[in-house]
């Protein structure tokens, strides 16, 4: 059973849930407690998605709670730390080229923040070569490739090719998401796997990382 915000985000609930994180802020409640508790509400969000109860405006209605709450605990959980708390791992996410689609990259950006991980978010109408860039840079072992359309299945194809031929492929894992995806698509641009959702990516990512 979610804690109060948990329950607040859950029913997107929006001015109630930033209310309650200053109140709960305000009599000393540790950010780190209230972060669990948004992890808890997003993953009711997930739930209720995968039912059919919510669509993708409320997912999207949930990203935009869930960060103003994390912009309200940012603060309180890298003074408690003294720095950033300590991620789990790295993760590059961007919508492939041609494709300028961002709501389902956007929330896959938000869960695999709120969990733990670092991630490099490239934005839409990404070129392979700056994934691989990226993945160079950064030392990301997780790779997410987003798109809605169609013809984004080449370009996700390209990308996983250049990853291929930059010699990095043996050390990411890959996974794609957003539109008709499925495993004929996954098989076809060579990912690792594909996500129905931003809960989907990070349940993929932490059984690739762990955490």
């Amino acid at each position: 059973m979610a804690g109060k915000l948990g329950q607040l985000l859950s029913d997107l609930k929006e001015p109630e849930a930033l209310a309650f994180v200053d109140q709960a802020l305000g009599k000393g409640t540790a950010a780190e407690e209230l972060l669990e508790e948004t992890k808890e509400g997003m993953n009711i969000v997930g739930e209720r998605f995968a039912k059919g109860e919510y669509f993708i405006p409320d997912l999207v209605f949930s990203g935009e709670i869930l960060r103003g709450i994390v912009q309200k605990l940012e603060p309180k959980l890298k003074a408690g730390t003294g720095k950033e708390a300590k991620r789990l791992g790295k993760v590059v996410v961007g919508t492939v080229a041609g494709d300028i689609h961002d709501i389902g990259k956007d929330l896959v950006v938000f869960m695999l923040d709120v969990s733990g991980f670092e991630v490099t978010d490239l934005g839409i109408d990404v070129p392979a070569q700056k994934f691989v860039d990226a993945i160079k840079e950064t030392g990301s072992t997780v790779v997410g490739l987003s798109g809605f359309l169609t013809l984004a299945f080449d370009s996700m194809k390209e990308t996983v090719d250049a990853i291929q031929k930059a010699g990095l492929r043996d050390k990411v894992k890959i996974m794609i998401g957003g539109g008709q995806i499925d495993d004929q698509v996954k098989s076809y641009t060579g990912a690792d796997a594909f996500g129905k959702d931003a809960m989907e990516a990070v349940k993929l990512t932490k059984g690739w990382i762990g955490g």
